[in-house]
């Protein structure tokens, strides 16, 4: 079931609040009327991988309750190994056994495993829970508390990256009336903007993108539409996942939970460091704290820091995709990285114009890499960026041209979502009317089209 889906918004999230305040008095009860719920938000999609989910859940659980009993440090070492040969089976094996048989020249037979949804989000989410057991952390949690932290279903799929201790503290409080009114109406904002973000302005970005990509995958672009494709597909990868982000956000916010902020207009970014503290917030300080710091961060000399900061975006960029693309685009961020450190070392500072450029530019070459299905297709479009392939036409409804140029103010000048729905004040009476009237428009244009997944879901 997706966020931006009819069914979703008319029927699945009103009875899911209606049923949750009304056990607001019944602490097991509610909890129980979530993780029910979010098991149908789930099995929607494929109900064959929701025992995949219950039983990954059950057995971390009985791994924490084990290590609690013990304190054994190899304990949730075992719970790690377990939930990465999980996600290396359904993720990376035939990524893995291709590139054995493709070094060996070897014939070979894909095994086409369905990708459970959501699984490199949950995984990750229960493996830092385990890490911070072994590293100190004493919160052995009751069943319940468990399953709702792991399955609530607006962090389920795709984020964002929320760890134990910033919510599971959170399931305790009941729901009180006069917060209700407060928490719906910042939630319903939050979620309109997200909503409006995924389908008015990223799926229509997708139809600029997909087919020109399609097109470099068979022959090379000229520069124009080279230069259309990777801007469009900047945009629609900024509000599609922060759009997600923000009606999960939003989704929590109804149910009177407070989720970390995972976007803070990162297209604003003056270096690559900039970006990756202001884009997928949550990943960012996954990587930092449970990859970088281990291999040493910025301990030790300058080489053994790039080493580290390239081989956490490397094993970053794999995360997001079993394809060598994804390595090769993390290995690069990884290096721009680096080069940032050096570069600020040295005290080179760029006009914050120039800087602004640099780094929109980068990215924008960067999100070629990632949305390729091969090299080929990359090549197809970097080359024309750099004009290898002359200057081409491109003809585009004003639909688009529209879209486009008001995607790229509200990246670059607009305010970030959550500082509209969460940091203001109370959200006014009359806010009502044209968020409704808002929504009811999205509805009707989501009827019109069939619903676009979310980038983020084949992660």
């Amino acid at each position: 079931m997706l966020f931006n889906s009819q069914a979703f918004i008319i029927v699945f999230l009103p009875l899911t609040l209606i049923a949750y305040y009304g056990l607001s008095g019944h602490r097991t009860a509610r909890q129980i009327s979530v993780i029910v719920a979010s098991l149908w938000f789930y099995g929607w999609w494929d109900v064959r991988f929701v025992p995949l989910l219950l039983g990954l859940t059950v057995a971390n659980w009985l791994i924490a309750r084990w290590f609690g009993g013990t304190g054994q440090r190899w304990i949730p070492v075992l719970g790690v190994v377990l939930n990465l040969l999980v996600l290396a089976l359904f993720k990376y094996a035939d990524f893995l056994r291709g590139t054995a048989f493709g070094l060996l020249n070897e014939p070979w037979q894909r095994w086409n495993l369905i990708l459970p949804l959501g699984i490199s989000f949950f995984v990750f989410q229960k493996i830092s829970y385990l890490i911070d057991l072994r590293r100190g952390d004493r919160h052995i949690y009751g069943f319940l508390d468990f399953c709702m932290f792991v399955m609530f279903f607006p962090q389920l799929i795709a984020g964002p990256l929320i760890r134990h201790n910033e919510i599971i503290h959170q399931f305790g409080r009941p729901p009180r009336r006069p917060e209700m009114w407060e928490n719906l109406s910042r939630g319903l904002v939050l979620f309109v903007i997200g909503v409006a973000k995924k389908v008015a302005l990223a799926d229509t970005m997708a139809m600029i993108a997909d087919p020109l990509f399609h097109q470099a995958a068979s022959a090379p672009l000229p520069a124009i539409p080279a230069w259309v494709a990777a801007f469009a597909y900047t945009l629609q990868i900024y509000f599609d996942f922060s759009g997600y982000s923000d009606m999960a956000i939003g989704l929590g916010r109804m149910f009177g939970f407070a989720f970390p902020m995972n976007f803070n207009a990162p297209y604003r970014a003056v270096s690559v460091r900039d970006f990756w503290r202001r884009w997928h917030m949550t990943l960012s300080r996954f990587l930092r704290d449970y990859l970088y710091i281990p291999l040493g961060g910025n301990r030790g000399s300058a080489a053994r820091q790039i080493v580290n900061v390239v081989a956490t975006m490397l094993l970053g960029g794999l995360w997001h995709g079993a394809n060598w693309t994804f390595v090769v685009w993390g290995g690069l961020h990884g290096a721009a990285l680096a080069v940032n450190h050096l570069w600020e070392k040295a005290g080179i500072r760029l006009p914050r114009a120039a800087a602004w450029l640099l780094t929109l530019v980068f990215v924008m070459a960067g999100w070629v890499l990632f949305r390729s299905a091969s090299f080929g297709e990359a090549w197809g479009i970097l080359a024309g960026m750099v004009g290898a392939n002359g200057g081409g036409r491109i003809v585009l409804d004003q639909t688009s041209v529209l879209a486009m140029s008001a995607g790229f103010l509200i990246a670059t000048l607009g305010p970030a979502s959550q500082d509209i729905a969460l940091r203001w004040a109370r959200p006014p009476e009359w806010l009502a009317i044209p968020a409704g009237a808002t929504l009811a428009y999205l509805l009707l244009l989501i009827g019109g089209r069939l619903p676009n997944v979310f980038i983020y879901f084949q992660f």
